[in-house]
């Protein structure tokens, strides 16, 4: 096999690895919706911040993800330079709009003030 195939099949086993994770899932399905910091996702999913923050790394250097900073907090949104092969997932993913919907507004600045 050539090594550019090889690699890039190597490349999508990997990605479909992380995506094979339901809390991973999860996490891109409330991203696909809007951009979101680690304390909203960690309200959301019910995890704590470490355990986030895990697979959220692991989401960001696969490339699936994009941060930012905004004060003390990170920022995720999906990342739109990702392969082609993952957003095709995005659009199976369930809607988690009523899940965010049900977030306290601005629940980082809430918690940074306190």
């Amino acid at each position: 096999m050539e090594q550019n195939m090889e690699q890039k099949i190597l490349q999508m086993a990997e990605a479909f690895k992380l995506l094979a994770d339901k809390t991973r899932l999860t996490i891109l399905a409330l991203l696909r919706e809007r951009e979101l910091c680690v304390c909203d996702i960690t309200e959301l999913i019910g995890m704590s911040q470490p355990n986030a923050s895990q697979h959220l790394r692991k989401l960001k250097a696969a490339g699936l993800l994009s941060e930012k900073k905004k004060g003390q907090w990170v920022y995720y949104s999906l990342d739109p330079e990702a392969e082609a092969y993952v957003q095709g997932v995005y659009e199976y993913l369930p809607s988690m709009k009523a899940q965010i919907a049900g977030l306290k507004n601005n629940s980082c600045s809430v918690r940074e003030e306190a």
